[in-house]
């Protein structure tokens, strides 16, 4: 099943306050956005990742989104999810999950109990929790009644659709103005099933949310340490990647993908923390797919894969070992690219070099070797 997910960023937090939109804003060191994003990027049964908000605000704030597709929003957050399911209509999944950004912590659980719920046959999905709490109508801060809660429930995303049934329903909804894309479905007559929400997947509203988001994702969060090793020999006619930077040099490095020995070791690195294989695992060299990739995806799906675990890398440290080229003057720059592709600071970040003194195979200049550590913080 072809399912596509909406990520709506198009939202200006005017009720959060402050000059930059909360989707923006950093999130135990990575934005509420790319945390959002990362969720959904790192799960293989999300065929793409569609942004709809400001290209030029996510350029200059959450970069490593920018790199994917970022459609224009409208006024309101109905004509924002409108745009995107426009944007899909072009190459139509058979269904759209639909997110709100502003719930950066959403759990891999009901992501995939959405996508079960698709896939089984319903129309159109919601995460919901029932209330727990009595509730009161008031008006001018006096209670006129209280309110029956059973049957009641609080709604959250990502919820989820088939996808010509909620583009139909956004067509035909003319001056409904929702607050959520079930509410439009409803309105459609598409029958919306519910599967269980999360307590964790919070909305960031107001500051106290923030802090509570803060509080759920570090509280918990203890230290993984992961190792990473990796080598590659030079080879003409290609070039040199090294951490994400082209290195001028003569030769390159021999693989399957562009053979980015730095980025290769620190993503082993991360999924050895995270438990969950290494680079062939997730790309196996055996897939024509990554033929001369470009290691930045990798690098990018080893940190979607941390966020989407409701962690954070605390760390990262690359060592090269080579004695052709020199590292020093490029090490500045990889340090900048991975934290960039990481969405980390530029302070958790560090790579050196050193050379086995004529030693072996990287001291005969037959190659370039690389071993990376991994310092993160999981649940």
């Amino acid at each position: 099943m072809r399912i596509d997910a909406l990520i709506l960023a198009a939202g200006s937090g005017t009720r959060f306050g402050g000059a930059l939109p909360k989707q923006f804003l950093p999130l135990a060191g990575v934005a509420i956005l790319q945390r959002s994003v990362a969720a959904f990027a790192a799960n293989p049964r999300i065929r793409r990742v569609v942004v709809v908000g400001d290209a030029a605000a996510i350029q200059q704030h959450c970069p490593a989104v920018a790199e994917r597709r970022v459609v224009a929003g409208g006024a309101t957050r109905q004509a924002s999810a409108r745009a995107g399911l426009e944007a899909l209509a072009e190459d139509a999944p058979d269904a759209v999950l639909i997110h709100d950004a502003a719930r950066p912590l959403v759990p891999a659980r009901v992501i995939e109990s959405v996508c079960d719920a698709l896939a089984e046959g319903a129309e159109a999905v919601i995460p919901a929790l029932p209330v727990t709490d009595t509730l009161k109508a008031a008006h001018d801060g006096v209670v006129e009644r209280t309110v029956p809660r059973a049957g009641l429930h609080r709604v959250q995303t990502p919820q989820g659709f088939r996808f010509h049934a909620i583009l139909h329903a956004h067509r035909t909804a003319g001056a409904l103005d929702c607050t959520d894309d079930a509410s439009v479905a409803e309105a459609a007559g598409l029958t919306v099933r519910l599967v269980a929400g999360a307590e964790e997947n919070l909305k960031v509203t107001a500051r106290e949310d923030l802090a509570r988001a803060e509080a759920l994702l570090t509280g918990r969060l203890l230290p993984r340490v992961g190792t990473g090793f990796d080598v590659h020999r030079f080879a003409p006619g290609r070039p040199l990647m090294l951490c994400g930077v082209a290195v001028p040099h003569p030769l390159g490095l021999a693989g399957h993908s562009d053979a980015d020995v730095g980025i290769h070791a620190l993503c082993d690195a991360i999924y050895g923390a995270l438990g969950e294989g290494d680079i062939g695992t997730a790309f196996p060299p055996s897939d024509a797919r990554w033929k001369d990739a470009d290691s930045a995806m990798f690098l990018r799906h080893a940190a979607g894969r941390v966020a989407a675990r409701g962690g954070r890398i605390l760390h990262a440290d690359v060592t090269l070992i080579c004695e052709t080229p020199k590292i020093a003057p490029h090490a500045a720059a990889m340090r900048a690219r991975l934290a960039e592709l990481m969405g980390t600071d530029l302070a958790s970040v560090s790579v050196k070099a050193t050379t086995t003194e004529g030693l072996g195979f990287t001291g005969r200049s037959e190659g370039v070797a690389a071993q990376a550590v991994a310092t993160l913080l999981l649940p």
